[in-house]
């Protein structure tokens, strides 16, 4: 194809006085043209050379024009095809562009109404051609992307087998090292030990978060209704047990039903809950406050808590994998919760989001897209736990 050509063209008409014309007058108007009186013979030349756009008659003996498109199509699926046909055939003409044709011209031809088809035409081929890469290019990133899932989940088992297994064992030989002989060390070897142990604990719970983040995404949705009340109280009294010499105020109130997988729904409030918990830690009476509002007809699901709270400034990117807010020291974690809140929500068609000032405790919300059983299926009042 010579470089000056605008584009090659097809031409097939069984008329063969027309066809050469047509073809003499688009190669004047800059195009390359092949032209046939065959069908076969035309959809022969198409396997052989690259056309951008086929002129094809309606009407023509042994395989017609909408023939010709559908198996010109299979072919080429990003050919532009136009149909040529009289005054007569204009509704035949259209079943062709419901078929597939891109448009039609009549004949007689008017070549200030012929060009314009032309032009339009080439456009759409154009962006078939665009979209065909772009849709190529995707599908070439979604290979990439299951090969890195297959990797990502070759090491997270390799993870949860290969690497918590003597964790878990070297954390228990430390804590019987601290109990049975911890009177018998020095206070400094003591130290170390429950240092050892503290850190030993905290890799295997980025273990066990990071096996928990990967299975996020693969786990079909048990969807059905969940009673966000009952489901807040039990985590908290679960988390509260935990901490029996701690003096936390926790006021649940009735919130609405709503529908979603309800065992994920629990990890959403086991990390807000137990986030909260964690950043209450020095404070003489923490206070937790589980429930919901509405705003702009949507429902809001919440934990507030009155712990150090964080400079919203500083928060940017809080639902990333491994963002925190606080050094080690201070506040123990992996890194992941948050993260997981995140997944879990947006899995419920919702999103997540976080306030806050330094010392004035924070408060967690987000919503869910998985539709809303009415309020009043359960009327449980509000309760406290001191």
């Amino acid at each position: 194809m010579s470089a000056a050509r605008l584009a090659e063209l097809l031409i097939v008409d069984d008329e063969p006085t027309l066809m050469r014309s047509l073809c003499d007058t688009l190669e004047d108007h800059g195009y390359g043209v092949t032209g046939f009186t065959s069908p076969s013979e035309a959809l022969a030349g198409l396997r052989r050379g690259r056309y951008q756009l086929m002129l094809a008659d309606l009407a023509m003996p042994g395989m017609d024009g909408i023939a010709l498109l559908r198996a010109a199509l299979r072919i080429d699926e990003l050919l532009v095809v136009v149909i040529m046909t009289g005054e007569g055939t204009i509704a035949t003409a259209v079943e062709a562009m419901r078929s597939g044709a891109y448009d039609y011209v009549l004949k007689p031809f008017k070549l200030a109404m012929m060009l314009p088809v032309l032009q339009r035409g080439l456009g759409m081929r154009a962006l078939r051609v665009e979209n065909a890469r772009l849709e190529a290019s995707l599908r070439e990133r979604a290979v990439e992307l299951e090969s890195a899932n297959r990797e990502l989940d070759a090491f997270t088992r390799t993870a949860s087998h290969d690497l918590r297994s003597p964790l878990t064992g070297v954390l228990g030989l430390c804590t019987l090292l601290s109990s049975r002989f911890g009177s018998e060390l020095p206070a400094e070897a003591l130290r170390w030990a429950q240092q050892m142990e503290a850190e030993l604990a905290r890799i295997v719970q980025l273990l066990d978060d990071l096996m928990r983040l990967s299975r996020l995404g693969k786990v079909a949705l048990e969807v059905r209704d969940v009673d966000m009340s009952r489901l807040a109280r039990d985590v908290t009294d679960e988390r509260l047990r935990g901490e029996p010499d701690r003096v936390v105020r926790t006021r649940i109130h009735p919130m609405p039903f709503t529908r979603g997988d309800e065992n994920l729904l629990r990890q959403v409030y086991v990390n807000l809950v137990s986030n909260a918990l964690k950043f209450m830690r020095g404070r003489e009476v923490a206070e937790i406050d589980i429930g919901h509002r509405v705003d702009d007809d949507r429902i809001v699901y919440f934990v507030r808590d009155n712990g150090v709270g964080f400079d919203m400034a500083a928060a940017k990117g809080l639902f990333d994998e491994f963002r925190r807010l606080h050094r080690d020291a201070q506040f123990e974690g992996s890194g992941l919760g948050l993260s997981i809140v995140r997944r879990i929500v947006e899995r419920h068609g919702g999103r997540v989001w976080a306030e806050s000032e330094p010392g004035k405790g924070a408060c967690f919300s987000f919503t869910l897209d998985t539709g809303i059983v009415p309020p009043g299926i359960v009327d449980r009042s509000a309760f406290d736990h001191d």
